[in-house]
């Protein structure tokens, strides 16, 4: 656990860099929705994704199974769309001890073939991720890529990700921030995949599985929004008035995850509320009109429910076989005023990146609740 990121570590790029660099452009991707780093650089450089090494034994079921035949669309994707080796001209990346890869800025670019995947081609987007299919006329939001200041990321390449995956499960545990990045990250490996390449996609309510079952490999999301038991546990019921937990009760969800070998957790949205309910006795039912609670603060509740998560990850994971990711906070993004537009104004119609020099100061980020994530990390990386 100790160990340098690989993608610092070296300025050879073997398939093990490709993969785990590729994770880390994944997730800055995430940051896109108006985001500079700027903000948590002047404070003490209070955010990242911190990445734990980390593991397992035991396994997941779901049901509702798809088989997807048809993919001549994917087949010519494959070969004529996504095949950057011949379309790209790559030259050498470098990444140093020095380079901070949250520092940078958002890149307009039109001539890199972006992006990675449209979403025609992709069958199973979640529907109101589906831009302009929900009549999003503008396209260049899809070219936008991460620059950091000090070294060059390598373009995130499908296929090497697909090569590196063989015989793993990828599993994406969280609230919707998560389930949007297992959504991108399905429909850039299915672009990745030959066509006659066998898939299938498995539903249930908490857990969806991608499978390319020639490849053995799985990539799958698992809705748990609190990590442990919560009234918001079911995914298409949870616009509750109140949040409501087990704050030490994590097992329920957690016999799912034991057997993934890349594990990339996120809570942090649905902790906001300043008030949190903790059900007291085995007895209470979740949500019922008998159950018996306490009311903490959200950042007593939240430090409450990492302590469960870092000992439930100590206990069961391994960090010979699984490595982890826990993706920082996220930020909001909903008030104009934040990057200089108008003060009642909203995110409706910005469709560029904060480009301001000072960087978008978030105001809806809680650096008392990023201290206390950065510390559970470090304290289970501490543990080994």
């Amino acid at each position: 656990m100790g160990k340098k990121h690989p993608c610092y570590s070296s300025m050879v790029w073997d398939m093990k860099t490709m993969f785990h660099c590729s994770i880390t452009i994944f997730f800055l991707g995430g940051l896109a929705t108006l985001v500079s780093y700027n903000y948590y650089k002047n404070n003490d450089q209070e955010a990242a994704m911190i990445k734990v090494s980390l593991t397992t034994t035991t396994s997941a079921t779901a049901n509702a199974n798809i088989d997807i035949d048809d993919t001549s669309t994917i087949t010519n994707t494959t070969q004529a769309g996504f095949d950057h080796q011949r379309r790209l001209k790559i030259t050498q990346p470098l990444l140093t001890e020095t380079c901070d890869l949250f520092s940078g800025i958002w890149v307009y670019d039109n001539q890199s073939q972006y992006p990675l995947y449209k979403e025609d081609e992709c069958r199973f987007l979640h529907g109101d991720l589906a831009c302009q299919t929900y009549g999003r006329k503008d396209s260049k939001y899809q070219q936008w890529r991460w620059q950091p200041h000090g070294c060059d990321f390598p373009r995130f390449d499908g296929k090497a990700v697909v090569e590196r995956l063989k015989g793993k499960r990828l599993l994406f545990v969280g609230d919707s921030v998560n389930r949007n990045q297992w959504d991108s990250m399905m429909c850039m490996l299915y672009s990745s995949i030959p066509g006659s390449k066998k898939l299938r996609i498995s539903l249930n309510k908490t857990l969806y599985s991608f499978k390319a079952k020639d490849y053995n490999l799985s990539v799958d999301y698992y809705w748990a929004p609190m990590l442990v038991e919560s009234n918001g546990d079911d995914p298409s019921n949870h616009s509750l008035d109140h949040r409501t937990v087990r704050i030490k009760s994590i097992e329920k969800h957690a016999r799912h995850w034991v057997d993934a070998d890349i594990l990339v957790f996120n809570t942090y949205l649905w902790w906001r509320l300043p008030i949190i309910r903790l059900l007291k006795g085995p007895g209470s039912l979740l949500g019922g009109p008998d159950q018996v609670y306490d009311e903490v603060n959200n950042v007593r509740a939240y430090k409450m429910v990492l302590e469960t998560w870092s000992k439930w990850v100590h206990t069961h994971i391994n960090p010979e076989k699984t490595k982890m990711f826990f993706m920082g906070l996220t930020a909001t993004h909903s008030s104009a005023k934040d990057w200089g537009g108008k003060k009642q104004g909203t995110c409706y119609k910005e469709t560029e990146p904060v480009m301001t020099v000072d960087g978008f100061k978030e105001s809806g980020t809680d650096l008392e609740m990023l201290r206390i994530l950065e510390s559970s990390l470090s304290k289970l990386k501490a543990k080994g």
